[in-house]
This record gives C-alpha cells, structure tokens and sequence, in this order.
C-alpha cells in the first residue's frame, strides 16, 4: 500500500479537502502512476452532489486523467516506467461478457468498475484522479501519443472519448451535417472532432456570446437558441444532432431541425427526466438515442485520431486549491473550457 495525497469530498455537497488515501500495491498486471493532471468533469459534481443518486464517500473524483509510468508489475507488456498514458472512466469489468469482448468495456454486463465513485473487483472503494498517484490494471490504461501535451491531453479521456464516440457511430464525416447543442466542455471537443472528420457543423447554443470561439473551434455555422427564428430557419437541416448540455431540453423542438432519417444523441445527462411526444419521432422515422464514453480500443482510436489531428481541449490550468471554486464556475458555465488540476498542487 502507498499513501498519496488526494482531495476529496467527505459527503455530498461539502466542500473537497486535502486528505490522504491508500493506493494499492502493484500487482502482477498493475501499472502505477504518477498522475501529472486531472480534468474536472461535470459528472464529478453530479455525483459529488448526489446529483445521479447515492454516492461513496470519502469521495475522490476525476477521471480525467495523464500521467507517466512510474512502476510495472511484472506481468505487465504494454508498459513501461516512464510512458505517457491516461486512465478515463473505467479502471476495470468482467472481461467475459458479450460486451467487453466486442470492446464495449462501459456497457459491461457484470457491471464496469467506475474511476471514482466505485467498489473494486477486490471490495475497496476506487478514488479518483485529484491525487497524486494511481494503480490501474494496465487493460484500462491508454497511451497518450507524443503529440499530445498532458495538460490537453487529460480532458480527452473522458470529453473526447464522450463526444467521439457518437459523432463515428452515426456517421460524422463529409458531406453531411451536425448540429453540436452547447458549447462547454463537452460541446467544444464535439466541434473539434466533428470539422475533423469532416462535417459540416453547426453549433446551437443559448446565446452567441461564444460565437467567436465556436468558429475558431472548426464551426462553419453559430446560431442562438434563444432566438426562436434559428427553429424554423434551420428546421430539417441536420443529420446527426449531438446534445452536449446536462439541463433537460424540449426535445421535440430540436428533433424538428432534424433531416428525415436524422438522430439526436443525447450525451449530456440531465438529473430531470424529460417528456416528449412520440410524434416528433414518428414522423421523419427519427432516432432519439444516448451514447456514455466508450470502450478501451476505442479511446485509444480517439487519442491516437486527436494527435494526428493536433486536438487538444481548450483549458484552464488551475492548482487544488481552486477545485471548489472550478466546481461553482463550472456550474455557472463560467470556464473556457475545462478546467485541468495540476496535481503537482497537490
């Protein structure tokens, strides 16, 4: 065991504070890392808050995270001390069922072991990456290509992954058109991603203050949702619609701006339900779908897709003593456009 410096909730809605944990001993297949930084999520205050329902506490959050190798078990062939690599939102699953064969780790039917906010195959709560170190099972661990800086380079595994996932499966690339709903931590890399496949894309957000940002982002196109002529404007205009925004939407309005054959995926996860009207699906045989990060293969497609691209988030580099003060900018959508922690602060 290794006590590291962490920071960590103590119970929901409180206040995270500089504590310390146990990290395991390596194992056989076990790499361990120096975590360098960590990305602030908004599923870190959900669950911080309790927001998604009841949580573990001591609670260290974040799965976000870049670091170097700096111990292998010895059993270990995909790594070695020194390595750039990440940990995202799984540090482990079955490995046996349908799903984590096909690479689809999250959708594990055994259940998928979380970062943080977890128990552990070994009955132990898993913490995350607002700490200093971390021990992976190197299965869960991805390697962070040379042309990526770390500090970048950390939101990818969690907001990359998150919205790459969608824009491939249904089918971003040229020729067609997306719409990207938000522009925050989530919405930034979708339009990243989506012009580097080659979309069309659009960006659909309350206001225009960032409209300026949003073209420079990779969007062709910036309209207000406030401003109810963007709905009969751009009514039947896309093909795929990703919704990047944790408040519930009127779906059946953005379901309208949707080609016939068109899909909205929802990816943001509001703590409301939402009601909507079959209709606005039925008609135009629409698809209303959800998609959450993806498997390991796939995060490293996504990594690999970002460097050969140059994509790296937009950050503010921030120390631990700031992380409440992220959280409540976070909330107010005040961050440009995602907060990273460097750990070193720790």
């Amino acid at each position: 065991m290794t006590t590291v410096a962490a920071y960590a909730a103590p119970a929901a809605k409180a206040p995270l504070e500089r504590t310390t944990i146990e990290r395991r001993a390596v194992r056989e297949h076990d790499v361990l890392i120096d975590i360098k930084f960590a990305g602030i999520c908004h599923s870190d205050i959900h669950q911080a808050q309790e927001g998604w329902g009841e949580a573990i506490f001591p609670m260290v959050p974040g799965h976000e995270i870049a670091g170097t190798v700096s111990e292998v078990g010895p059993g270990v062939t995909k790594y070695q001390v020194g390595d750039r690599v990440g940990v995202g939102c799984l540090v482990d699953s079955c490995r046996e069922c349908d799903n984590c064969k096909a690479g689809l780790e999250q959708h594990c039917t055994g259940g998928s072991v979380g970062t943080y906010n977890a128990i552990g195959k070994d009955g132990e709560p898993t913490y995350g990456g607002y700490s200093e170190k971390v021990v992976v099972d190197e299965n869960f661990v991805v390697r962070i290509p040379e042309g990526l800086a770390l500090d970048e380079a950390a939101p990818l595994l969690c907001a990359g992954i998150t919205t790459y996932s969608p824009l491939k499966r249904w089918g971003a690339a040229p020729g067609k058109k997306v719409a990207v709903i938000g522009l925050g931590g989530l919405g930034h890399m979708g339009v990243k991603i989506a012009h580097a496949l080659g979309a069309e894309v659009t960006v659909l957000s309350q206001s225009l203050r960032k409209k300026d940002d949003g073209l420079k982002l990779g969007a062709d196109h910036y309209y207000a949702t406030s401003d109810e002529s963007t709905f009969k404007e751009l009514s039947g205009s896309f093909d795929l619609i990703l919704s990047t925004v944790s408040a519930p939407l009127d779906f059946g309005v953005y379901l309208g701006l949707l080609k016939a054959g068109g899909a909205l995926v929802n990816v943001g996860a509001p703590e409301e339900p939402i009601a909507l009207n079959l209709f606005s699906l039925i008609g135009g045989s629409k698809t209303l779908a959800g998609s959450a990060i993806g498997g390991i293969a796939e995060t490293q497609e996504m990594l690999d897709f970002c460097a050969e691209h140059g994509i790296g988030a937009e950050i503010e580099l921030i120390t631990a003593s700031e992380i409440n003060e992220a959280y409540e900018r976070v909330v107010n959508s005040d961050v440009r456009y995602r907060f990273v922690i460097d750990t070193a602060t720790i």
